[in-house]
Formats: structure tokens, C-alpha cells, sequence
């Protein structure tokens, strides 16, 4: 083995066997394990919750392989439709052209065109992370085979009465004019005004306080020429009188209701509430409760689809309401109307006041625009009835969220769910299978011959549907669609339902439960039986990772390294901020003069799981994952400790004789509760635990203890052969076994020193993560060794921390005497004396007799045993007063200082407090170790 750990000379190649060689795909035999990988956009590249999800997905799927199971981890990849048709209506722009010029037909050649080009990326990236899915199976949402699958469960979902097509309010993008969901809806902060508005009373009516008109405060005086009524709450003694009478609408002229209903606050402004049922989502529903009608007053014309964001008044709603909509307004831009129509009201003096108002303004994720809640025809799932069984499987079980307490969120979107608007106005996606004559008669079909033959359409002219599915449409299906539905495929019948979806919170409702709505409507199956729910990846200061906080880190920087210039490139464009660049370089600059800071994917994938506590977001810190480097290179000279002792010497493979020590028996069973623990925490999605216990086993007992008590068996030519080759098994099998261990959170490192050392432990295999994970023997835990190796540790770390103390060297052999030992401490000594003598560099022990005088020691304390350790001739006094003298007088002036500084008054009053906690606490610390060293002092002056 290479001296020095390089993660980048192991990485690519053990990946490239893995997957030349198929051992990603299922082998065939014990019970099916499947995990499907929720389908990154096909254009994207690998982000942080990325390689978060992959490394929690890739240790649970390596673990189960290991186990025996039948394991499929299915890949694949999504159309993405509007953030795909996004990207490319951008690169048509900057050469001028529009998607309208080229047409539909030309417009998708060249999407195709992208997506071949580009959609490459992110699976290689994936490989990166070392994801053992099966690449055989590669699926897209928009391949031939789920593209059947999506218009399958259309026309069925259509047949039952569960697909409609109704006109309703949607999130209207007005930049890329299509209907989008609520996930692709931010929400920003924003000073905006309140205008109250004076809306005249009818008939000659008056207020209860004498006044002819109603004052309405609205955030969107626009869109005032769609009121259908003003409100007020039931219970408001001030407008009580006037429910059910009339006011005018200003500009308009229309009569419309004054209605009661709760929905109103009088608290809020006058307690009136201008309601527009066809443009604001809430003055929807109270529209609806009320019959009120729906006065549209955007319309999606040739004018919006060329110029986006034009307000314009429809004809023929106009002409519905009596032709009462002035003409005034119609093309304007939506705030150059607000304007016009505010700068109007007040002309008639009906502008009461303005306030400013801070305001939660929609915004399109990827278009930045306002949102605008628009009534338009749309086609929509029917959820109540599938989410009527999509609660049952939750509630009995056969679906369980880790951790639980997602339920209960779950349970409360599904029991206030809305039907969901599955139709866009794109032209990348699963186009809509309706078919529409010249009448308007709608036909839903698989394609239009089977359209024709079931309605006896015979040559009756039909145009396709223009819109297409909402992508978490097709997405919805995943599960199944890929294994071959609609067909009963051998892969369906065996790998569904799968096991586990790994997953963030944000997108239960999105994506997670219209999973279970429509796969068992669909197939009659739960998707998967288990929901394990992570959080999000943040910043070391728990902020969520963006561009525009200067936050960003990309995982394959971390892998790969980053040069200084590309650094310097990031900190410039802002994509990360100057204090995280300049760490960064820091660490390069000292660590790798070269320019490139290589942590590895197994440090990276380690630090992942590590982090993953149930349900909580994670803080990422860069820290961690140079701490788990350096686990890394803890594992690896470990190894080449074990094969320098092993290489072609006899470790007992053959059923040779072999004798155990107190050491390795001691080792065997710390093996034993650490391989039943990582097993126990994985099967309880506690990836955290599993690799804190792996790490605390690896280096503090292994690393650390073991394999520095056994040098003198190892190295002692006198040892007999028994006892050394028993030492060299242990040696090499209890690290075979923390290879496998480790396989699933670190699979390039483990599989390199594996083959390394299979021939050693005995072990024959092509490759390690086909090798049986490790099970537990409670035979061979072994309570006595554990006792008398925890003795011998807690007597060498006592001895070590009076050397330190007193500073003397480790290399300097010391006389022990121990007093108050029982008879198990002395069969301990006897047992492990030639141990502690060559480790703890003993010169003599003795137990000090009854009614003797220990001579001026230091002491340590194992149990009720005491270690003492004579002074004298140990140190130089002279010297080593001196130097206590000095650090002394040092810490006198140090507590002097700090408290003359507490005794001022004028500071403390002045000082914050967190600053006065501060100095208290640096005073407690001098005073104790001054005290300490007054002591130290004393027993040395006695020598």
C-alpha cells in the first residue's frame, strides 16, 4: 500500500469496476430491497442536498446488499418542464429567436438537442459520490416507456371520474404564462402601501355614524374592476344594518353586495374587505360561499402570450356584465393600470388615505415576476377520494414516516386537501391525451385513433390539447412507472412496493403524497413502506444555502479540491463569501501548495452521515469533513500497520493453532457490541449513531489502544508462535471486519485496503460490497478481558498524565508503587505486567506493604488502587521550582489584572454582560490553576 492516503488516485477507478463488473444490479436472490433515487432535474448539476441525499441513500442500499438482500437502488433522472424550456428559451433568445417563431414541433427538436447535450452531467456527477445504482436501468420521465405510463394514468384517472377539466384560480407565471404550482411560488418580504378606498353606499343608504360610503383597504386597487361584493364580519355591530344592501363600485358603476362572512377581520383597517373572486385565492372561497360572480379581468390573448404582463379587460366578460367594465384601462401593464386607476379614484374623491403596509409578495421561483392568481380552464385531479386512502395506509401503519412526528403533517395536508391543477402552458412535458372537435366536445384518449374508434368520430376534424402535465405528474408515478407499469413486468412484481423513499420535508405534499395517492389508486400497492425524512443542508451558521448569500458550497469541490484561482473566481462573482474563500484558501495554501485541496468522497459521505440526525437540518462545517479526512488517513495507516505485520507471515488462516491474548479477546468483543450497534442504528435510520459508534471504535479502541498493545507480542521474537499468530488473526480479521462496517459510508477507502488484506484475513470474494455484513457473536463478548484491558488502560492513562504534569519524559522508565490494591489487581498486574513494563515504561512496581509510608508522590487513581509515582530523582528540583515559580508569578498577575478589573465600578456598570461573564470566567480558570500549581509546588519543595 502507498504510504499517504490520495482519494483521487482510488476513487474513479474502484467505480469504474464496480460498474463494468454489474455489481450494482440486483444478484438475484434474498428478499427485494428497493430504493428509488428521487429523479434530479435532467439539466441540473450536483448541489449539496444532493450529495446528501445520495450518501444516505447509497449507505442504506450497500448495507441492505450486504445483508443479503435482493437490493435494486433505481436511477433516473426528470424533464424538469419549466426550468428545462427556461434554459433553453434563454439560449434562443440571446440569437433572437423566440419559441413562437420556430413553433412547437422545431422548439422541442431543439430541447431534445439540450437534453442530450447536457443531461449527461449530473449522472456523472452521481458517480462521483460512489452511488451504487443501477445505471442498466436508467429511466427518464420523458423515455418511451414512462411516457406510456403517464398517459395511461390519465385516461385511467380520467375514466374513474377523477381527472376534470374546470375553470378555477391558479398561480399564473405572467413572464413564461403558464399555471404553476404552489412549490415553484416564493414568497418575498417586501414595503409596499395600503390604499383605502371609498366605495359609495346605494340607495341613499348611511353608516351608523352618518356616512354615505364604506372605506375598503386593498394592496391591489387594480384589481378593484373585478369586485363582486364588499364583506364584513357577521358579528360587526357597525356594518350590521347594511348586509344584504348595495354600494357602487367606483369607476364601474355596478351595484354589488355588501355580504357577512368570517373571513373578515374587524380588526383590521375598517373591517371592510373589497372581494374579487376571480383574482385574489381567498376572496375565492368566499365567492363560492356566497354565489358571487366571477369577474375576470385578465384575459391570456395574443397581446399576453407576446408581450407578458398586459392587463387587458375580455370582450366577452364585458359583455356578461352589461357591458360595465370601462374600456379605459384595457392593455395596460398591471401597475400601470394601479396607477391610472388610483390617480382616477382620487379624481373623484374617493381616495380615503395611503398607508405603507408591509406586504408577502408571490414571486415566481425561476421567473422572479409577481404571481397572479388568475381564473382560467385548467385540467385537475379529483384528490379527495385518493387521498382518502392515501390517509388509511398512514394511519394503519403500512406506511411509517421516520421520524413520526411527520405524520401528523402529512395527516394535515391530506385532510385539507384541494384538487390539484395538473395542466401547464408549456411545450416541454407530456402533452395533455384530450382532443377537442370544432364544437368544443372534449375527448380523452391513449391517442387519437383510439379517441376516434371509441367515440365513432370517424374524419371529424380534432386538435390535441396544448398544454402539458405538471411535471410532478409524471413524477408521481416514479415509482412504479419505472419497474414497467402499466405492463406486469417481472421487475414490478418484484421490487414494488419499494422500501424506503429518502427525502426532505419540503416536498411531503408535492411529491410524496401524490406518490401515495396514485399508486394505490393506480396499482393497488403502497409506493414504499417506509418515509425517511431528512432535513436540509445550511450553512455552518444554520442559513440556507444560496447564490445570493455568497453560501454556496459545491460537494465536488470538496471532493476533487478547488484551485486557488477558481476560489478567487467564486469569492468575486459572489457565489461565496470572502470569509468562507479566504478559510478555505487558508487551508489549501498550508496543506496542499499545489492548489488543490482534496478531501475525498468517502470524507465528504462520512461527514454526511454523520450529520444526519433524525428529521433536524444540518449545519455543514468544513471542519468536519477535514476531521473525517483525517479519520480517513487514520483507517489507511492502520492498515499499513496491519499489513506490515501480516505480509507473508502466518496469521492462522489455515486452522493452525492460535492463542488470544487478554488484548485480543478484549478487541473481539469490543467488536462484537460495535458491529450490533452500527447494525441496531442503521436499521433505525440513526446514520449519525451508526458512524459515531464505527469512528469511537476505529480509533479510540483500535487505533489508539489496540494495535499499540500488541506491539510487544508483535515485535517480541521471544513470544511463542501461538500467541503471535493468534495476535496477527485478530489483527487483520478485526479490520477486515471494520472495512465492512464501513463499506457503506465509505466505499472507495474500504474496498481499496480490502483487496489489500482479504488474503491475510482469509476471505476470498471479488469485491467487498458483495461481502456478508457483519453479525454480532455474544459468545464472544468477553466481560473478564474487557475488565482487565479497561484496568490496564485507565493505569497507563493515569501514569501518562503524571508524566505530563510533572514533565518527565515518556521515554524515561519510572519505579511504581502501588498501594490499596485488591487481589483482582494484583492477578491484573501479574497478568499484564511484561505489557505495562515495555508500554508504560516501567522500571519496577511493588505494592507498597501495610503500615509503610509512601514516599512524596504523585498520584493516579484505578478504582480504589493507588498509582504513585516517587519524585524523587525524577526531576531536577531547582529547575523545575524555578519554572513553576515563573508560571506562578505569571498567573498571580493574571488573577491581580482580571480582578481589579471586576472591582471596578465604572466597568462593570459600563460593560455588557455577556463581556463581564467573560472576565469572571477568566478569573475562576486563574485562580484554579494557580492554586494547582501552588501545590504542585509544595510537593516538589518537599522532596
Amino acid at each position: 500500500m502507498d504510504k499517504t492516503y490520495q482519494p483521487h488516485a482510488i476513487e474513479s477507478s474502484w467505480y469504474q469496476t464496480w460498474e463494468k463488473n454489474n455489481y450494482f444490479a440486483p444478484q438475484g436472490s434474498g428478499e427485494p430491497y428497493t430504493i428509488m433515487i428521487p429523479p434530479p432535474n435532467v439539466t441540473g448539476s450536483l448541489h449539496m442536498g444532493h450529495g446528501f441525499n445520495n450518501a444516505i441513500m447509497d449507505a442504506l442500499i450497500r448495507f441492505r446488499r450486504m445483508q443479503g438482500r435482493n437490493t435494486l437502488w433505481q436511477p433516473g433522472t426528470d424533464h424538469a418542464g419549466i426550468a428545462t424550456q427556461m434554459v433553453v428559451e434563454r439560449q434562443l433568445a440571446a440569437q433572437g429567436v423566440d419559441r413562437h417563431d420556430l413553433g412547437r414541433e422545431k422548439f422541442l427538436e431543439k430541447v431534445w438537442e439540450w437534453k442530450e447535450q447536457s443531461g449527461g452531467t449530473i449522472t456523472r456527477q452521481i458517480r462521483r459520490l460512489g452511488s451504487s445504482v443501477d445505471w442498466s436501468r436508467e429511466r427518464f420521465t420523458m423515455d418511451d416507456g414512462l411516457s406510456e405510463a403517464v398517459k395511461e394514468a390519465f385516461v385511467r384517472l380520467h375514466d374513474d371520474g377523477l381527472i376534470y377539466r374546470g375553470k378555477r384560480l391558479v398561480n399564473w407565471d405572467t413572464k413564461f404564462h403558464t399555471a404553476i404550482s404552489d412549490l415553484e411560488v416564493e414568497s418575498h418580504d417586501e414595503k409596499g402601501h395600503l390604499w383605502n378606498l371609498r366605495y359609495p353606499l346605494a340607495d341613499g343608504l348611511k353608516t351608523a355614524d352618518g356616512k354615505d360610503h364604506l372605506v375598503v383597504a386593498t394592496t391591489r386597487p387594480e384589481t378593484l374592476l373585478g369586485d363582486s361584493a364588499v364583506a364584513v364580519h357577521p358579528e360587526d355591530e357597525r356594518y350590521k344594518a347594511l348586509i344584504g344592501k348595495f354600494v357602487v363600485l367606483p369607476l364601474v358603476g355596478r351595484r354589488i353586495p355588501i355580504v357577512a362572512d368570517d373571513y373578515c377581520d374587524p380588526e383590521f383597517g375598517t373591517g371592510c374587505v373589497k372581494i374579487t373572486p376571480a383574482h385574489d385565492f381567498n376572496d375565492y372561497e368566499v365567492g363560492k360561499r356566497h354565489d358571487l360572480p366571477l369577474i375576470n379581468i385578465f384575459d391570456k390573448n395574443a397581446a399576453v402570450l407576446a408581450t407578458a404582463q398586459v392587463f387587458h379587460l375580455d370582450g366577452s366578460v364585458n359583455d356578461a356584465f352589461d357591458g360595465s367594465l370601462p374600456a379605459a384601462y384595457a392593455g395596460l401593464d398591471r401597475f400601470e393600470a394601479r396607477k391610472r386607476i388610483v390617480a382616477d379614484i382620487e379624481a373623484l374623491g374617493l381616495l380615503e388615505k395611503i398607508d405603507d403596509h408591509a406586504l408577502k409578495v408571490p414571486k415566481g421561483d425561476r421567473s422572479g415576476t409577481v404571481i397572479e392568481p388568475w381564473l382560467t380552464d385548467q385540467w385537475y385531479v379529483s384528490t379527495k377520494p385518493l387521498a382518502e386512502k392515501a390517509i388509511a395506509v398512514v394511519e394503519s401503519g403500512e406506511i411509517q414516516f421516520v421520524p413520526k412526528q411527520y405524520e401528523n403533517m402529512y395527516f394535515s395536508w391530506m385532510r385539507d386537501i384541494q384538487d390539484w391543477c395538473i395542466s401547464r402552458q408549456l411545450w416541454w412535458g407530456h402533452r395533455i391525451p384530450a382532443w377537442y372537435d370544432e364544437a368544443g366536445n372534449v375527448y380523452v384518449g391513449r391517442d387519437e385513433a383510439e379517441v376516434r374508434a371509441k367515440h365513432n368520430l370517424g374524419d371529424t376534424a380534432l386538435r390535441q390539447d396544448d398544454d402539458v402535465l405538471d411535471t410532478w405528474f409524471s413524477s408521481g408515478l416514479w415509482t412504479f412507472s419505472t419497474l414497467g407499469w402499466p405492463e406486469q413486468t417481472d421487475f414490478l412484481k418484484t421490487f414494488h412496493p419499494t422500501d424506503v423513499l429518502v427525502t426532505g420535508f419540503d416536498i411531503i405534499f408535492f411529491w410524496v403524497a401524490r406518490m401515495i395517492m396514485l399508486s394505490t389508486h393506480l396499482t393497488g400497492q403502497i409506493p414504499f413502506k417506509t418515509v425517511y425524512v431528512h432535513g436540509l443542508v445550511r450553512d455552518g451558521q444554520g442559513q440556507k444555502m444560496s447564490k445570493s448569500k455568497g453560501n454556496v458550497l459545491d460537494p465536488l469541490d470538496i471532493v476533487d479540491g478547488i484551485t486557488l484561482d477558481a476560489l478567487l473566481e467564486k469569492r468575486t462573482s459572489g457565489m461565496m463569501q470572502p470569509k468562507l474563500a479566504e478559510k478555505i484558501a487558508k487551508q489549501t495554501r498550508a496543506e496542499f501548495p499545489d492548489g488543490i485541496n482534496s478531501f475525498g468522497t468517502d470524507a465528504l459521505r462520512f461527514t454526511f452521515c454523520s450529520l444526519a440526525s433524525t428529521g433536524r437540518d444540518i449545519k455543514f462545517d468544513m471542519g468536519r469533513v477535514e476531521g473525517y479526512r483525517n479519520f480517513c488517513n487514520k483507517l489507511w495507516n492502520a492498515a499499513n500497520f496491519v499489513t506490515e505485520n501480516t505480509d507473508g507471515q502466518d496469521t492462522g488462516v489455515n486452522g493452525e493453532a492460535v492463542e488470544l491474548s487478554s488484548v485480543d479477546r478484549w478487541i473481539i468483543s469490543q467488536l462484537q457490541r460495535t458491529e450490533a450497534e452500527v447494525t441496531r442504528h442503521l436499521d433505525a435510520f440513526r446514520f449519525d449513531l451508526a458512524t459515531q459508534a464505527l469512528y469511537e471504535f476505529v480509533w479510540d479502541e483500535y487505533c489508539s489502544w489496540y494495535l499499540e498493545l500488541v506491539k510487544p507480542v508483535l515485535w517480541d521474537e521471544n513470544a511463542p508462535i501461538e500467541r503471535q499468530r493468534g495476535t496477527r488473526r485478530t489483527l487483520v480479521r478485526v479490520l477486515e471486519v471494520i472495512l465492512r462496517l464501513a463499506h457503506p459510508f465509505m466505499p472507495f477507502i474500504t474496498e481499496e485496503i480490502w483487496q489489500r488484506i482479504k488474503g491475510q484475513a482469509g476471505v476470498s470474494g471479488d469485491t467487498l460490497m458483495l461481502q456478508p455484513w457483519p453479525v454480532a457473536n455474544e459468545s464472544r463478548i468477553d466481560a473478564a478481558a474487557e475488565g482487565d484491558i479497561e484496568w490496564v488502560k485507565t493505569l497507563m492513562l493515569g501514569v501518562r498524565q503524571i508524566r505530563g504534569e510533572m514533565k518527565i519524559s515518556m521515554a524515561k522508565r519510572i519505579d511504581v508503587i502501588l498501594a490499596n490494591a485488591s487481589d483482582e489487581d494484583l492477578r491484573r498486574l501479574a497478568d499484564n505486567g511484561p505489557l505495562l513494563n515495555k508500554l508504560a515504561k516501567f522500571e519496577s512496581v511493588r505494592v507498597l506493604a501495610a503500615g509503610e509510608e509512601a514516599p512524596m508522590s504523585a498520584t493516579a487513581l484505578v478504582g480504589d488502587m493507588q498509582v504513585l509515582v516517587p519524585m524523587a530523582g525524577l526531576i531536577d528540583k531547582e529547575a523545575e521550582l524555578a519554572r513553576l515559580d515563573k508560571e506562578i508569578q505569571r498567573l498571580d498577575g493574571e488573577v491581580k489584572r482580571v480582578g481589579g478589573k471586576l472591582a471596578n465600578e465604572g466597568f462593570v456598570a459600563k460593560a455588557p454582560a455577556e463581556v463581564l461573564d467573560k472576565e469572571r470566567a477568566k478569573l475562576a480558570e486563574a485562580e484554579q490553576a494557580l492554586a494547582k500549581l501552588a501545590e504542585q509546588r509544595g510537593k516538589i519543595a518537599d522532596l
